[in-house]
């Protein structure tokens, strides 16, 4: 399998990370959906990141979707619990972390590539209010309730909160006051000394345990 995409995308990192706790061997290309367009496209038409070629060359795309193919490769194997009353706990966190990675990024390219004069702030604020949102509601589910993590033990929803939360610092520390999420930071801190995210850290690098 080929992981096509750059680390500094939550989404991506997320795929890779959770490649590796469920033991599957692939290749990581970091290419970029901007500075590498022309040969993204070659490999999927509508250069989505991330996109995942399988081994009989079909073409994947979503973060969601490419992990509901690795659990099935990966089964019995999953970093999904089997109990419904877990279950259904991992996928809010999963869809709050998942939201606060949307608006993050919502965030990054209205900085980055819209001209400051054509901005909307009211939409831009409401966005950042939003995040904010998602974050407090991620504190809420975690107060109380960080895990000690190890590459056996942990699941998707702290893999998905810990990807979404260091990508919002990373690039939004403008935004995002760790003192106000103590249980993220702490989380976080805890996932980052995890060998499968210590291989794919958030940047430009190419995922080290990715063969």
């Amino acid at each position: 399998m080929q992981l096509i995409g750059m680390l500094d995308s939550p989404y991506v990192r997320r795929v890779a990370i959770s490649l590796q706790l469920l033991e599957l061997r692939f290749e990581h290309r970091a290419l970029s959906v901007f500075s590498t367009f022309a040969e993204f496209q070659r490999i999927n038409p509508l250069v989505k990141a991330p996109t995942l070629i399988c081994d009989d060359s079909t073409v994947l795309m979503e973060s969601g979707l490419i992990l509901d193919y690795a659990e099935t490769l990966a089964a019995p194997r999953s970093l999904m619990p089997s109990g419904l009353a877990e279950r259904v706990r991992a996928l809010r966190i999963i869809g709050l972390a998942l939201a606060a990675c949307e608006k993050s990024v919502q965030v990054v390219y209205e900085h980055n590539l819209r001209p400051q004069e054509k901005r909307h702030q009211p939409w831009l604020d409401r966005v950042v209010g939003q995040l904010r949102a998602a974050c407090q509601a991620l504190q809420d589910e975690w107060a109380g309730r960080v895990p000690e993590l190890s590459e056996a033990t942990i699941d998707q929803a702290a893999v998905t909160t810990a990807v979404a939360w260091q990508f919002a610092v990373q690039m939004l520390p403008e935004l995002i006051e760790p003192a106000q999420y103590p249980a993220l930071a702490e989380l976080s801190a805890r996932a980052e000394r995890l060998p499968s995210f210590r291989a794919a850290p958030h940047g430009l690098g190419t995922c080290s345990a990715s063969v």
